[in-house]
């Protein structure tokens, strides 16, 4: 047998190889911060439990742990696993305190993972010298009641580990925990550390969110049920999406979940399909996945609309296809509903309709169509006159549309000329600049003066409006190609003629052209862009930036000096000024233990948390009363996570805005 010379790796029990007495770990100085923040423990905590409540021969596999020897010492330096180590120190250190007054016995088991033998007062896994003094107080319950208030990734998920496991949970925790496994490699003198750190890390192509998907669907299948569902659904669904299988599942999810989903930083897809599906069972499975391949059909004839039966249907899918394929979850979800009957035509195409004229007039104005479509499937859910009263909220009014059509350029021309045209296609059309964005000092617009003879400010007005809606109109390619260089008297009288475009043809009573002549046409065809994509009737007010509280942007922290991530809340019509989520997350829960205190107790016991009966453990409180405590020591993801579902507890998500001030637009 062929052996390794520089390596020994062996498959162990993780907290048996905590509990060896003369375990010691050091992290070296090069190593990153500890980043794990709250939703790898939840996830943590997740697997363990299930662990737990499995066969006694099951196991939870971790991945390897890298050491090497120190040279000076006996202690292991650990070269790969800080974040995976660390996070169950603070797990176990919450267990340990949760049941040291009254369970001797456990904690005594417990505490043997966290402290040295030969010094009780040192943790067993040692951070470099930066955080060790926050780590080991952390751990070992040091900090006194008085300490000064921080913000560390240790503070938040020890807190989070304490909130979310009370003393009766701590046996079937530990359980849980003895049975996670992972492999030990320990590297000899002569082995290249960085190597073989790198050949761990960075070698392959990681897995994309439809391949860990995939995975994660098939896992714990047997073989026949694997290509069950192979068979039977996945592989149509890759016929169905093709290249796109990847937003096909991010645009499926945003449609079931009606929240925005992170793509930033790698698995926010995938992370959204575990938390949707936490469980498949090959019964669920077969329902799911039968739904997933009828989504992914209509999702093809998003794609490729041609392949819709109805011209009609066909039409307006290719006129949302001008904007892209952010609207994809509402569409989606109605052209299902239309596949299977429970809509007919007409609403179908009146919904598509409503999404074109909220698209284009936000474009117009000027506002951006990120983070809409979430908001817009919760008000899909809950009905057709929600859906509609949604749209018409965020859709901006006629009087901004018409100022900002009159000064500004037109979005997505061609497509808002055909429409206005009536042209069935505008594939072999151009957009002709009725005044040239670049005329030749030769150019007139009235057959007497010449470019070069028009004032400074007579020239800037024109420029001001060459790619206003006015100052556009739609040529067949040849004719357009014959305009080129032309003044509008010529092209009056030898190309605008000959177009079979009804509105272009329209230009030859037009004695002159000039910026008056652009005004009086960009009035009369914002008339009719007005009424084409008409705004919803039932609506209360102009959209101005907000964004409602569900579709908030999860983020951690804010570096120094950046001081306000909200200009302010609207709260059910009220004006809060509140700077940033740790405020909002004190006003929400005190408003609504005061309003809604049924609703906060029921959603704090669920999620364990954020309120509690005593202080528990030391860090940042606030009194709600004098029974009741406010822990405020969570990271802003956690606060702002636990801001959304309180609200939505209580049935008032939906009445609850931010608007976010330019630097935390910014970040």
């Amino acid at each position: 047998m062929v052996t390794a010379t520089n390596i020994d790796a062996t498959a162990v029990n993780t907290i048996r190889w905590l509990s060896v007495a003369e375990t010691t770990i050091i992290v070296p100085v090069y190593q990153r911060q500890y980043r794990w923040d709250i939703g790898g423990c939840e996830q943590l905590l997740a697997d363990i439990r299930a662990v737990a409540d499995s066969d006694d021969r099951h196991t939870h596999f971790i991945g390897s742990i890298l050491s090497t020897t120190s040279a000076d010492t006996a202690e292991l330096v650990l070269i790969d696993g800080q974040q995976r180590i660390t996070t169950l120190m603070l797990l176990v250190a919450a267990l340990h305190h949760t049941v040291k007054s009254d369970d001797p016995v456990l904690a005594a088991q417990l505490e043997k993972v966290l402290a040295r033998a030969d010094d009780p007062t040192r943790t067993k896994l040692r951070p470099h010298r930066a955080w060790a003094q926050v780590f080991e107080s952390v751990v070992l319950d040091r900090r006194s009641v008085d300490a000064e208030l921080r913000d560390s990734r240790f503070d938040d998920n020890y807190a989070f580990f304490r909130s979310q496991v009370p003393a009766e949970e701590v046996p079937r925790i530990w359980r849980g925990l003895q049975r996670l496994e992972h492999v030990a490699i320990a590297l000899r003198e002569d082995a290249n550390a960085q190597q073989i750190f790198e050949s761990l890390n960075s070698t392959g192509e990681p897995l994309r969110d439809h391949e860990l998907i995939h995975n994660y669907v098939l896992m714990g299948l047997s073989h026949s049920e694997q290509s069950e569902i192979e068979d039977s659904f996945w592989a149509p669904i890759e016929q169905n999406t093709g290249e796109s299988i990847a937003s096909f599942w991010r645009h499926y999810l945003v449609m079931t979940t009606g929240r925005e989903i992170d793509i930033q930083g790698g698995r926010g897809v995938y992370d959204a399909f575990r938390h949707q599906f936490p469980r498949l069972h090959i019964e669920t499975l077969r329902t799911l996945a039968g739904e997933w391949r009828e989504y992914s059909a209509a999702y093809r004839v998003l794609m490729e609309p041609t392949r819709a039966a109805d011209a009609e249907v066909a039409r307006q899918l290719c006129y949302v296809n001008t904007f892209g394929q952010r609207m994809y979850p509402l569409v989606m979800r109605a052209y299902g509903d239309y596949s299977h009957g429970f809509v007919d035509r007409d609403t179908l195409i009146e919904t598509l309709e409503q999404v074109q004229a909220l698209l284009v007039r936000r474009t117009a104005v000027g506002l951006v169509n990120d983070r809409l479509v979430a908001r817009l499937c919760r008000a899909r859910d809950e009905g057709p006159d929600t859906l509609v009263a949604a749209i018409a909220r965020i859709t901006p009014s006629d009087e901004r549309v018409r100022v900002a059509l009159k000064y500004g350029a037109l979005p997505h021309a061609a497509y808002v000329l055909g429409r206005l045209a009536g042209v069935d296609s505008v594939i072999d059309l151009e957009v002709e600049h009725i005044f040239p964005l670049a005329p030749g000092d030769a150019w007139s617009g009235d057959g007497v003066r010449e470019w070069a003879d028009y004032s400074e400010d007579e020239q800037n007005s024109h420029r001001a409006l060459a790619q206003s809606l006015g100052n556009l109109t739609l040529l067949e390619q040849p004719l357009a190609e014959r305009a080129v260089d032309m003044s509008f008297p010529e092209k009056r009288a030898v190309v605008y003629p000959k177009s079979a475009i009804p509105a272009t043809r329209e230009l030859i009573d037009t004695p002159a052209w000039g910026t008056s002549a652009i005004a009086e046409r960009t009035a009369r065809l914002t008339a009719d862009f007005l009424r084409i994509w008409a705004r919803p009737a039932t609506v209360n007010i102009d959209d101005d930036g907000l964004t409602p509280i569900l579709d908030a942007q999860r983020r951690r922290g804010w570096p120094p000096g950046w001081q306000r991530e909200f200009d302010y809340v609207e709260y059910r019509g009220e004006h809060w000024e509140v700077p940033d989520v740790k405020y909002l997350f004190n006003r929400v829960f005190k408003r609504l233990w005061a309003d809604a205190r049924d609703h906060v107790a029921a959603f704090s016991a669920r999620r364990g948390g954020p309120i509690f009966e005593a202080q528990a453990w030391n860090g940042h409180w606030d009194a709600l009363d004098e029974t009741h405590f406010l822990y405020m020591g969570w990271d802003s993801k956690y606060m702002l996570t636990a801001v959304q579902g309180v609200l939505e507890e209580a049935g008032i998500a939906s009445e609850v805005f931010v608007k976010y001030s330019y630097i935390g637009e910014a970040m």
